[in-house]
């Protein structure tokens, strides 16, 4: 990929419309790293959330059973974990939602028409399983939140 000049009468205002690309076999592995590139971050996202999520439901339910524990002196603030272990699950969930979005608008960019002849080859719509497992996860961990707060109530 090479910048244009400044004189070209094709290029606009919007990202990355200023770029000229040339099918190359370097620049069609860049391309194909550039989108692994991607679902290796949305799989970062997806370990840290599912660290988030786990980790605040083990809160809650630790709490709830050392409560049941005799000899224990009771807690000051009884409450305390719920709320610890929601903010966890929420920011959990939400980090993953945020990531899901970006990876999604982000994949949609590398498969717009501008990068068209490097990505003819993996413009596969289903190849994205990434993509569904971390939906699955999001879903999981709105679950989880659901019912710590229904405990709470």
């Amino acid at each position: 990929m090479e910048q244009p000049d400044q004189n070209d009468a094709g290029a606009t205002a919007a990202f990355g419309a200023d770029l000229i690309v040339k099918p190359t076999s370097d620049s069609h592995f860049a391309w194909i790293r550039t989108r692994l590139a991607a679902d290796s971050t949305l799989m970062g996202w997806m370990r840290l959330a599912t660290t988030l999520i786990g980790f605040g439901f083990t809160i809650v339910q630790f709490f709830d059973r050392f409560e049941a524990m005799s000899n224990v002196r009771p807690a000051r603030y009884p409450m305390m974990p719920h709320y610890l272990g929601l903010a966890l699950i929420f920011s959990g969930v939400l980090g993953l939602l945020i990531a899901i979005r970006q990876y999604v608008s982000f994949v949609a960019y590398l498969q717009s028409e501008q990068f068209r002849p490097l990505a003819a080859s993996a413009n596969l719509p289903l190849n994205r399983p990434a993509l569904a497992i971390a939906i699955c996860m999001a879903l999981i961990g709105a679950v989880a939140f659901v019912t710590v707060m229904l405990r709470l109530t």
